[in-house]
């Protein structure tokens, strides 16, 4: 059974920086993409970023582009999201999630993924 579980979240001023983690496990396909996205109050689901696991290929929103970066372990067992620079309207539940094509994650965001995490909350508050 395929189980993301997000952590890292918690309370930053603004300016700081958080690291956000993802353990995936109960899948083994070859050719997957695990993304970030983020739901601030009252607002819809929006994608964060996205990374491949054909030669790691990465891609970000235009709200977070130079701030964020999205890696993974050398085990291939975890994802990260390493956040600096955040503001307050980066505050928001942060999910990761897992579908098939890179595209799909980039293009159609929360359509697009198939499995979810629970979330991990993130506020970035003075």
């Amino acid at each position: 059974q395929v189980q993301l579980v997000e952590s890292g979240g918690g309370l930053v001023q603004p300016g700081g920086s958080l690291r956000l983690s993802c353990a995936a496990s109960g899948f083994t396909m070859d050719v997957y993409t695990i993304g970030w996205f983020r739901q601030a109050p009252g607002k819809e689901r929006e994608g964060v970023s996205c990374i491949s696991s054909v030669d790691d290929i990465t891609g970000y929103a235009d709200s977070v582009k130079g701030r964020f970066t999205i890696s993974r372990d050398n085990a291939n067992s975890t994802v990260y999201l390493q956040m600096n620079s955040l503001k307050p309207e980066d505050t928001a539940v942060y999910y990761c999630a897992v579908g098939v094509l890179f595209r799909y994650c980039m293009k159609r965001g929360v359509s697009g993924m198939d499995y979810w995490g629970k979330g991990t909350l993130v506020t970035v508050s003075s």
